[in-house]
């Protein structure tokens, strides 16, 4: 059984400000960086490490992602920001807090384990290349996900964003790769 006000307090305790912290039946853990509100899903089967990672994740948000309008700077979809943008902020929290490594690790862990990616039964593969580098930041080091040498250097690329105006760079590269992908994919359909 979760302890949510644990969790809550923990959330605080990391982001060293006093969050409004939220509990509800949603999919998944999020961070409003303008209002400041963190959301904790009410996972009937998530660990109590699972919880420690989605505020270690959340918390990183708060701590490293500002609040600005970025749409000012690029116009591509929210969620090629958010795939690079995670990446980064999970290296700053592993690296702020060098005992999250194992959390982030174990709960990413559990997640593959019960299929919450929901990649088991298809091939990542035949993903795009945005959605591999997701899952590849989140649970490679338990599923096989291949790139090719071009890919490689916008993985690479994500792996060393330091900065958020880096990860809307890094973004828009993304962006801009997957999109060329799936006009080549379109072009060379039958018709």
């Amino acid at each position: 059984m979760i302890n949510y006000e644990i969790k809550s307090q923990l959330a605080k305790l990391l982001a060293t400000e006093d969050l409004v912290v939220e509990n509800k039946s949603v999919e998944t853990a999020s961070f409003d960086v303008e209002t400041r509100v963190l959301t904790l899903p009410l996972w009937e089967r998530a660990s109590e490490v699972v919880y420690d990672m989605l505020v270690g994740h959340e918390v990183g948000h708060a701590l490293f992602t500002p609040d600005e309008n970025w749409l000012e700077k690029v116009a591509i979809p929210p969620q090629f920001v958010n795939v690079v943008e995670d990446a980064r902020i999970e290296k700053l929290m592993k690296r702020k807090y060098l005992g999250l490594a194992k959390t982030f690790f174990k709960g990413y862990q559990e997640l593959n384990d019960e299929d919450f990616f929901s990649i088991h039964d298809g091939d990542v593969d035949d993903f795009n290349l945005a959605d591999r580098a997701n899952l590849y930041f989140k649970v490679g080091n338990f599923v096989d996900i291949s790139f090719d040498s071009e890919e490689k250097v916008l993985i690479q690329k994500i792996a060393e964003v330091e900065t958020f105006d880096e990860a809307l760079k890094v973004a828009e590269e993304l962006y801009l790769f997957c999109k060329k992908e799936k006009e080549e994919k379109v072009d060379d359909m039958p018709v």
